[in-house]
């Protein structure tokens, strides 16, 4: 679908010069742009690529001669990201589900959704659930019996939410998550050696034979509004009470939430993130990926986590860590200049050697 120069500035909130009534389809990065595209160059380091490519209209950063790029209309951006955000929004189509109940998904009688709802092939819907108005789902999705999921949301393919669930409005949830699958949770009749070990801090008074007694999860997940889940993620079922995720929060691929954990609101996980069980997350806390949380801690409001970050004992709010396992940033750097001098190190320890120790007969 094409916009004008002019609806993309009022859809951005954006000033706007030049010809407002050119019409683009897409966006392009600039070398690669033609006559029908936006070409994106927010930052000055990418006002190369319009000449090398052929658009007549560019989303700027504030104060570019964009006549002198040879262009026909500029919208311009203070912030770049936040600008892609809106544009990005104006001109995704969405997937392509078919409004109404496509004749080859199975919905349950007793399940209700709302006007507008748009179910696509080979949906499984259960007992009890409900269903918010607009709300679209892709093929192959299955919803588990007496979830309740909000309005406008959008499920894609192959994801599963599980029995009992409870989700917000204007959820979204990339192909292939599980929301709702059983915690991981299992305990042996005697003391285990991993109870022995967490009190004794490594010693084991004997290596016996054990085996797990599955806990069943009798808990189920609830979602704020506004979350966001990607591909694969996945969030156990609380053992009693739920597990919950904070309205707002996203989650990147590949991220999982352990049974019990309460994260807050305005979370961002990066991929691969894991939080073990009973974990407590405070509001607006950003983890890189590979970002670990231990069982039974709290991690504040406001932490942010570096890439891999191992996080072990609780984090006050505010804290900035990185490393394994998790220090503050400034001490982590420190750490790592350490490290680096240490061969360097290691070579003056060996010459002080050679001149302070006597010779041994094998030097001589």
């Amino acid at each position: 679908m094409a916009h004008t120069i002019r609806e993309i500035a009022v859809a951005l909130g954006a000033e706007a010069e030049g010809d407002l009534d050119i019409r683009v389809s897409r966006a392009s990065e600039p070398q690669s742009a033609g006559p029908e595209a936006l070409a994106l160059a927010m930052d000055p380091k990418y006002a190369g690529g319009i000449a090398q490519g052929r658009a007549v209209a560019a989303l700027l950063w504030p104060g570019a001669d964009w006549r002198g790029m040879g262009l026909r209309a500029a919208i311009f951006a203070p912030r770049g990201r936040l600008a892609m955000a809106g544009l990005t929004v104006l001109m995704d189509p969405g997937p392509e589900i078919a409004a109404g109940v496509h004749p080859m998904a199975i919905v349950d009688p007793s399940a209700d959704l709302g006007a507008g709802a748009a179910v696509g092939p080979f949906v499984t819907i259960g007992r009890g659930v409900r269903i918010g108005a607009r709300a679209r789902i892709a093929s192959h999705v299955s919803i588990a019996e007496g979830a309740v999921i909000g309005e406008d949301a959008l499920i894609l393919q192959g994801a599963r939410i599980g029995a009992r669930v409870t989700i917000g409005d204007r959820f979204i949830c990339q192909p292939g998550a599980v929301i709702g699958a059983d915690g991981f949770s299992f305990v042996t009749p005697e003391k285990s050696g991993v109870e022995e070990i967490r009190e004794t801090l490594g010693e084991r008074s004997e290596i016996r034979r054990q085996s797990w007694t599955r806990i069943h999860s009798l808990g189920a997940v609830t979602l704020g509004d506004d979350v966001e889940v990607g591909a694969n993620v996945c969030i156990d079922r609380g053992t009693i009470r739920d597990t919950v995720i904070g309205s707002g929060t996203k989650l990147d691929n590949l991220v999982h939430i352990g049974h019990n954990v309460q994260v807050g609101r305005d979370c961002l996980l990066c991929g691969q993130v894991g939080i073990a069980g009973s974990a407590r997350i405070g509001d607006r806390v950003v983890m890189g990926g590979q970002c670990g949380v231990n069982d039974n801690i709290f991690v504040g409001d406001d932490v942010i986590a570096g890439g891999a970050t191992k996080i072990f004992t609780n984090a006050p709010a505010g804290r900035v860590l990185l490393g394994y396992p998790a220090v503050k940033m400034e001490t982590h750097v420190e750490m790592q200049k350490a490290l680096r001098r240490l061969p360097r190190l290691a070579a003056k320890v060996a010459e002080i050697e050679r001149a302070v120790l006597p010779k041994t007969s094998a030097d001589e």
